[in-house]
């Protein structure tokens, strides 16, 4: 399937979600260097970058015909996007979670007004059961990353970076299915062809870089991080070629840089972001390159406060046996 994403579509999807959700700060980080700032996603309404994309789809499916309802397959982050997007316009919701789910985020996701239904950990288990849904139902599917209305929603996050920092150097953008890369990417490539820009992802998640040394979508044979919205199991079949395209480089980290980063977001900055919205953050961290622009995309803020209170007290442990 070729993957068609261009910046006007991205320019296009701006305008139409620019009514539903936050046009979200860059921020300086003092702590993390001279130069870096931080996009902070975890700002917007929902808690994550994913409503832009959510709404971007309901918002061009819905011209000129009806929609009976929608169905969506997530981990969280998204299917709390499309319910609050589907409340918003007035649509019922359907998502597919999975049986080991953040429960705050499945709180918050019903708490939208959805009704939640739980498969296996598998992203693509849960993809098929939300396909088989939408049949049964005759309810829109709402995919998580891989279909060009999504992607270019999330695209909108790098084209406001560019319009807030139009000199930056380096964007740093977390990679789970690869959608919020694929859109960034696209945006930024053509408003600054001279940026880089750097996916990241997990250790125990490393979809990306393997099918990228590999030059085919490869799957993950094992995935073991605690970042739960980077668990996607094998890259897009959209997204894989657009980030092989744009892509300078993947950098991977681990859960401990993670959670560091996590941490460090938390008592420095005063931003409460889960691990995988820290996940940017810990690539740009391991970077040594000096007296360069960069700026890092927190992609989201859903945590459970014990939970984080536990990973960051276990990380300042560890630190201190280093």
């Amino acid at each position: 399937m070729a993957a068609h994403l261009h910046l006007r579509d991205i320019e296009e999807a701006h305008e139409r979600i620019r009514p539903y959700v936050l046009f979200t700060p860059l921020l300086p980080c003092l702590w993390c260097g001279e130069k870096v700032w931080l996009k902070a996603e975890n700002l917007q309404r929902t808690g994550a970058f994913k409503m832009r994309g959510a709404f971007n789809m309901l918002l061009a499916e819905a011209q000129g015909k009806a929609i009976a309802g929608v169905v969506a397959a997530s981990s969280g982050n998204h299917g709390q996007a499309v319910a609050y997007a589907a409340r918003r316009l007035g649509l019922k919701s359907i998502i597919i979670m999975p049986e080991n789910a953040n429960p705050v985020k499945v709180e918050a996701t019903r708490r939208w007004g959805a009704e939640i239904r739980f498969a296996p950990p598998d992203s693509q288990a849960r993809l098929r059961m939300a396909e088989e849904v939408a049949r049964a139902e005759g309810f829109l599917l709402v995919p998580p990353y891989d279909h060009p209305l999504i992607m270019a929603g999330q695209g909108t996050v790098g084209l406001e970076i560019f319009q807030q920092l139009p000199e930056a150097d380096e964007v740093y953008v977390p990679l789970g299915g690869g959608g919020l890369g694929a859109g960034v990417a696209t945006a930024l490539k053509h408003l600054s062809p001279r940026v880089r820009i750097i996916g990241v992802e997990p250790e125990g998640a490393a979809d990306h870089h393997l099918s990228r040394q590999r030059g085919e979508r490869t799957p993950w044979p094992k995935i073991d991080t605690v970042a739960d919205g980077l668990r996607a199991s094998i890259p897009g079949e959209l997204t894989f070629p657009i980030l092989q395209r744009y892509l300078d480089d993947i950098l991977l980290v681990s859960d401990a840089e993670i959670l560091e980063a996590m941490g460090h977001l938390g008592f420095q900055s005063k931003l409460l972001v889960e691990p995988s919205g820290a996940a940017a953050l810990a690539g740009l961290l391991k970077s040594r390159k000096e007296n360069v622009r960069k700026v890092a995309v927190l992609s989201g803020g859903n945590v459970d406060l014990a939970l984080w209170t536990t990973w960051v007290e276990r990380s300042a442990r560890t630190a201190l046996h280093r």
